[in-house]
């Protein structure tokens, strides 16, 4: 199968990894995509967190809340940064998210083909089109996301002007301003750290199994820790899936704000539950960041593969 420069572009964007390294690794496996994928991270040339791509689009996430237990983030992006901090367009954001906020549309077209909030004669996807015309940018609405705590209360955090939106969905029996004031930090913590799960409880045997055989192809791709013997290759698999986990799951991170260093998510709960006098836990979080996965001047990326492709 013929490689070509958009399916490196591609690759390199899923992996962070070298271009060549993409180009070897999608010959190697005859242009299948997800198998690409696999063969750089089992040479240890790409990474699982790495598969969100690039941050480098501009625009905004916003967060609006229609009360304690309701508020709903979207992210509007813009083609510069100019326009990002354009009070029209950011007033235009607001506005999507004051849609979202009180929408019940399931997806983005159906959330598109909505009656405008501020002009029922007109769609979300019309007032769009006109904020382009005037703006005289290309815009798009790229995602929105609703969050209703149905025992508890909900919690934002919006970083950087807009550049990160964090909603906390917290399930408490006490809601007052101790625990609102908690669960924000949980907001800010999950912004500064990007945990991809609440705990280990929401990752399968199957992740896993998947990452255990990872780390096994990179061992035995390394001279040096493929002689070692099973029994310790084995612990350095768990030692490292641990250590993963710690990263990924929010509970098990070390809290940003802990006095002495060692503090986690968990333990910080503990004693805001105590403090309340009922369990305090973290339902689910949303986070969006701006840009997330897109990459800005894609015309140029793209020569610059085909140039290294050609020599």
């Amino acid at each position: 199968m013929a490689i070509t420069a958009a399916m490196v572009k591609e690759l390199r964007e899923l992996t962070g990894a070298g271009m060549m390294d993409c180009k070897k690794a999608l010959n190697e496996t005859n242009g299948n995509m997800d198998e690409a994928v696999e063969y750089l991270r089992k040479n240890g040339q790409a990474k699982a967190e790495k598969k969100a791509g690039r941050i480098a689009a501009e625009g905004l996430c916003t967060i609006v809340m229609k009360d304690d237990q309701t508020a709903a983030v979207v992210e509007v992006n813009s083609e510069t940064d100019f326009v990002a901090k354009n009070e029209t367009f950011q007033e235009f954001v607001k506005a999507v998210a004051t849609q979202a906020v009180n929408s019940d549309a399931a997806d983005l077209d159906a959330f598109m083909d909505e009656a405008w909030i501020e002009d029922s004669g007109k769609t979300v996807k019309d007032a769009l089109v006109e904020k382009v015309a005037v703006i005289g940018e290309n815009l798009k609405i790229r995602r929105f996301e609703k969050v209703s705590a149905e025992h508890g209360c909900v919690a934002t955090y919006v970083h950087g002007g807009g550049r990160i939106g964090v909603i906390v969905d917290a399930d408490t029996d006490v809601v007052n301003d101790a625990v609102k004031e908690a669960m924000v930090n949980v907001a800010m913590q999950i912004a500064a750290l990007n945990p991809k799960y609440v705990s280990r409880d929401e990752i399968s045997d199957e992740y896993i199994a998947h990452e255990k055989e990872i780390l096994l192809a990179q061992i035995m791709n390394d001279p040096k820790e493929s002689q070692k013997p099973e029994k310790v290759i084995n612990g350095m698999i768990e030692g490292r899936v641990s250590k993963e986990l710690k990263e990924i799951c929010l509970v098990d991170q070390v809290y940003v704000k802990a006095e002495d260093g060692k503090q986690t998510v968990a333990k910080y709960l503990e004693e805001v539950s105590k403090a309340a006098g009922c369990t305090v836990k973290v339902k689910r979080f949303v986070r969006f960041e701006t840009g997330e996965g897109l990459e800005k001047k894609q015309e140029d990326f793209a020569a610059e593969v085909a140039a290294q492709m050609n020599q």
